[in-house]
């Protein structure tokens, strides 16, 4: 690896209500931030699926970002009432993308939907809505802004995570409506939350976590620690 990794980040793709039809591509600096603080180089991919193979191989490594639901034909399901707004586009250049840094041995890591993405594609299952989900008890779509902190997670010992955190339960922020059910085999879930949903995986060159560290570590240092643990895999 370079002294800097460069680092591909997924995109959202809004559109704009002027009329001239405009589809544009981004996702929130703070997440670029985070990289840059643990010295990584962010660039950011834009949604072309014809162009995931060339990207996944210029880049270090991915960060899949957070965003829109990933349909739930992708796990074999049918939409269920709850299901938010989907991106076909997108979910097409991501899976591309990441089973292209996958054969490559790039590493990856997810946040929020990226999480979701990460188990889906090596053969996990969501809840498509966690309200529905009588087991979920903790409010895990928090209203209050960054950077107020949410619940609690646990880490498994030994993890990655619980390594680069330096302690084996921190609290973290929660924005999601969606969640991992079944892991993928490949995966192992190592953070929980006090009602036993999921909140981080680690693989093979992989991790990806449920929370958003982009928007704590600012005001609580402590979240960078999700970032250095993706650093480590470089």
């Amino acid at each position: 690896m370079t002294a800097c990794p460069l680092i591909g980040l997924t995109t959202s793709q809004p559109s704009e209500d002027s009329g001239l039809g405009r589809l544009f591509n981004g996702t929130s600096r703070r997440y670029m931030e985070g990289l840059e603080a643990v010295d990584t180089l962010p660039v950011l991919l834009p949604n072309l699926p014809e162009q995931a193979a060339e990207y996944a191989r210029r880049v270090d490594a991915v960060l899949f970002t957070g965003g829109v639901d990933v349909h739930p034909r992708h796990f074999g399901q049918h939409p269920r009432r709850g299901l938010g707004v989907v991106d076909e586009v997108r979910d097409a250049f991501e899976i591309a993308l990441y089973h292209e840094a996958r054969r490559l041995g790039k590493p990856v890591f997810g946040i929020c939907r990226g999480v979701q993405l990460l188990n889906v594609l090596e053969g996990g299952t969501l809840w498509q809505h966690l309200p529905d989900v009588e087991a979920a008890w903790v409010d895990h779509a928090q209203m209050a802004s960054p950077p107020t902190l949410g619940h609690e997670v646990q880490f498994t010992s030994g993890s990655v995570l619980a390594e680069h955190h330096g302690t084996e339960k921190v609290f973290v922020n929660s924005y999601h409506h969606q969640a991992l059910d079944r892991v993928a085999p490949s995966l192992r879930a190592v953070a929980v939350a006090p009602d036993g949903i999921v909140e981080a995986v680690e693989g093979q060159n992989l991790l990806a976590v449920q929370w958003h560290p982009e928007l704590l570590f600012a005001a609580h240092p402590e979240a960078l620690g999700t970032f250095r643990a993706f650093r480590s895999l470089l």
